[in-house]
């Protein structure tokens, strides 16, 4: 198994970005996002480029870079692309690797594919990031089944935002996941404090 992690969440906007970005600085990994879906002049790729102050980190290039900010299979179809599993393999590094999901894991790159799918095909574990809010422990409950039911293996669990100890409790006693962190609420980001916050994150 290559080594590295694919960041995946339990939805869209939990913050995959802020944390990959800083277990990114803290390992010194590369970083990868094999999809972006619009904001292509401001892409996650440029967002944690930006926020990385070690000089051994490389940013590989996506493989589909997608104009519209909706769904990728309907941004793609969109801009007359396809996008086919075959297309994807891991970038060359000796390096170890961080690879960021599109949203949750069952978004739809094709009509037939989910990012679960490009997880299998990637071969990676999965580190989960949460957020907490009403109805977040029934996503991260759900995400965390499909993963176990597709046998996929799941490294941990990182948490991000403003804190909430009963639902944090009750998601690690009832998966059982390794909890790798917590990142709190942030007001601003920049290189300084994603590297301070690689602190809060307990892998090495």
């Amino acid at each position: 198994m290559h080594q590295g992690y694919f960041i995946t969440g339990i939805g869209t906007g939990i913050g995959k970005t802020v944390v990959s970005a800083v277990i990114t600085e803290k390992l010194k990994a590369d970083y990868w996002k094999p999809v972006q879906s619009g904001d292509l002049d401001a892409s996650d790729s440029m967002s944690v480029g930006a926020l990385i102050s070690n000089n051994r980190t490389q940013i590989h290039p996506e493989i589909y870079r997608l104009n519209t900010p909706l769904s990728p299979h309907q941004s793609a179809a969109i801009d007359g692309v396809e996008i086919e599993l075959d297309g994807f393999s891991l970038p060359q590094t000796q390096n170890r690797l961080v690879v960021e999901g599109a949203g949750g894991l069952m978004v739809p790159l094709a009509e037939k594919l989910l990012i679960t799918d490009l997880i299998r095909h990637l071969n990676l574990p999965v580190i989960l990031v949460s957020r907490h809010y009403l109805g977040s422990i029934n996503h991260t409950l759900l995400s965390w089944h499909f993963l176990k039911e597709q046998e996929i293996p799941v490294r941990g669990i990182i948490f991000n935002g403003p804190e909430n100890h009963e639902s944090k409790r009750y998601i690690l006693q009832y998966t059982a996941l390794e909890l790798l962190g917590e990142l709190p609420e942030l007001d601003q980001i920049d290189a300084k404090i994603i590297s301070e916050l690689g602190a809060n994150i307990t892998l090495t």
